[in-house]
């Protein structure tokens, strides 16, 4: 149920500068100049992680009812997981590369329009996952993904642009791995180019790695790609950007709100794209309906 705001407004706006392309003083004048002046916000720069926490004491002692996150989806992570469980609403700025939580909640990629959907203010609550206890609120997973994920969170250089080359450069040279996946009283043993579990359908940019994916039905969607010939890169890649993922041979998809995935060692994860080093066992828990979001008029509610 898509819900519209009945009590004064409080917005704090947090952005991170070195997000995504670099957000601008522009982006900032922007904000500035679009939010109507009949609603308080206030906008905070966050400098580093350790400014984090400051940031964080303003949100939680003075009363915010919304906290807008202007950046990519690590920002997005971030800020979405310190209000997990609260009644305060997470609204998005995208100004990252992929903008996966913001484009599944059918939130607009143009400041001015974005800024209008934040002001008009309807919320849905949506699951979060967890992942050896981390917080997620797209997609997380093992493997080519979470490999790509920690290149590309080393780069020097950001944008889709460079995500693409760092992908299509490993493509190539990346190996399937072994894993067992225990879930719903099932043992299943895989070899899989990569394991994605998803509570949203894609992983940014319109990229559906799981199109029956739903953000409010208390489960995920468990995505396992089996090792593929070179020459089915094309035609995946097709079906993945026409939501069609679910339907390649390649594919097996399964539900679950807990699961267990356990490899040969210790390897990288990443959540929301986020890149981490865990053990050799990882364990996801679902959480239903914990985190109020602001949504887009294109967003379907349950």
């Amino acid at each position: 149920m898509i819900t519209t705001p009945t009590m004064p407004r409080k917005l704090l706006f947090i952005v991170n500068p070195n997000a995504g392309k670099k957000i601008s003083e522009h982006l900032i004048d922007t904000i500035r100049k679009e939010f109507p002046q009949n609603v308080y916000y206030q906008i905070v720069i966050w400098k580093d992680k350790n400014h984090f926490k400051e940031v964080l004491d303003i949100l939680h002692s003075q009363n915010y009812t919304d906290v807008v996150a202007v950046g990519g989806d690590g920002t997005v992570n971030q800020v979405a997981k310190s209000i997990v469980g609260t009644d305060i609403a997470l609204g998005i700025v995208p100004a990252g590369s992929g903008n996966g939580l913001a484009r599944s909640l059918g939130l607009s990629m143009k400041v001015e329009e974005v800024i209008k959907q934040i002001y008009n203010g309807k919320t849905v609550t949506i699951d979060s996952g967890t992942v050896n206890t981390i917080p997620f609120f797209c997609t997380s997973g093992i493997g080519f993904d979470a490999h790509i994920g920690n290149l590309f969170a080393t780069s020097a250089k950001r944008g889709l642009q460079s995500y693409i080359k760092i992908t299509f450069t490993q493509l190539f040279k990346y190996r399937a791995k072994n894993y067992t996946l225990k879930f719903n009283g099932e043992v299943l043993k895989r070899k899989a180019f990569l394991i994605t579990v998803a509570n949203a359908g894609q992983y940014g940019n319109d990229f559906y790695i799981a199109p029956q994916a739903n953000m409010q039905d208390g489960k995920f969607h468990i995505v396992i790609l089996k090792p593929f010939n070179p020459f089915s890169v094309f035609g995946l890649f097709i079906k993945i950007i026409r939501n069609k993922a679910h339907l390649s041979k390649h594919i097996e998809t399964y539900t679950a709100n807990t699961l267990s995935i356990t490899r040969d060692t210790k390897d990288t994860i990443h959540f929301d794209g986020e890149p981490a080093i865990a053990d050799a066992e990882v364990i996801y828990n679902c959480k239903p309906q914990s985190l109020k979001v602001i949504v887009g008029n294109t967003f379907k509610a349950i």
